[in-house]
């Protein structure tokens, strides 16, 4: 199964990672494809990769979850980004035609780092 390897460098941002799903299709996949983070402080989602609109969900998403005053922080102290994530989702489906994803005009594939910087996987599954 194919794997994406993803690098952030700030604490909450968001990456588009559309060509990278698409590169990692077989030619001749067709059906639904499963793009997944494989980690508790990073989403995915399809939405417009447009810069603003990226630091608009990022700050949006700082300003939804204060950093402070969580249980999980006697831990890790990154309780924010486990509930960040936790609303932003952990995967999308997309369909996919002859090896070609099927999203809208204005659609792509974004990952939602809530917890970096760090490296981080992300799987694609076609079924």
């Amino acid at each position: 199964m194919p794997t994406i390897s993803v690098e952030t460098d700030s604490r909450t941002e968001v990456i588009d990672i559309t060509d990278r799903v698409a590169a990692a299709l077989p030619d001749d996949a067709s059906g639904v494809c499963t793009v997944f983070s494989q980690h508790t402080t990073m989403g995915v989602v399809v939405n417009e990769a447009e810069s603003r609109l990226m630091r608009d969900l990022a700050d949006g998403l700082d300003q939804l979850v204060p950093d402070e005053g969580w249980r999980h922080d006697e831990i890790d102290d990154n309780a924010d980004s486990h509930v960040r994530a936790m609303l932003v989702g952990e995967s999308v489906t997309i369909p996919v035609d002859e090896g070609d994803l099927q999203l809208g005009r204005w659609q792509s594939i974004l990952a939602v780092e809530c917890d970096g910087p760090r490296s981080r996987t992300i799987t694609v599954c076609v079924h």
